[in-house]
């Protein structure tokens, strides 16, 4: 099993270690953050278009296609009860694509990993580890 651990930095800020990366999580100003990150929520969204990119570009690199200049927009609509992202499009743009290959590559982008793991949720536990409290400061 594979493991990502994200520590609180300062506020609502965090920074997430993933196999020696470090990604930083933070919220807008006006929702209580510094803005020095993107949210959560943003990442998600942006993961699922990270993953299509990349089956992209390996269909593409497979059949003797150009990948340069392949882009994938996501633009995103949440949802208020419960909280979540409640809708997704994509637009997955790519360079002088032959008409005949067009169906070929949708077909195989949408079924990148992330979207496979949206459309079959994986099991999620959520386990409470509490800590010992910090010692408190000597009074001097």
């Amino acid at each position: 099993m594979s493991q990502i651990e994200v520590i609180r930095e300062a506020g609502v800020r965090f920074d997430a270690d993933i196999r020696g990366h470090r990604l930083v999580f933070d919220q807008p100003i006006n929702n209580g953050g510094s803005d020095v990150g993107p949210t959560p929520t943003e990442v998600f969204v942006a993961s699922l278009a990270g993953c299509v990119a990349y089956y992209a570009t390996r269909f593409l690199e497979r059949h003797g296609q150009q990948s340069d200049g392949l882009r994938v927009r996501a633009d995103f609509a949440m949802a208020a009860h419960p909280s979540r992202v409640e809708s997704v499009e994509l637009a997955l743009s790519v360079p002088g694509l032959p008409e005949a290959l067009r169906a070929p590559l949708l077909a195989v982008v949408d079924h990148c990993t992330v979207h496979n793991s949206l459309r079959l949720a994986p099991t999620v536990n959520i386990e409470l580890r509490v800590l010992p409290s910090p010692a408190p400061a000597p009074v001097s």
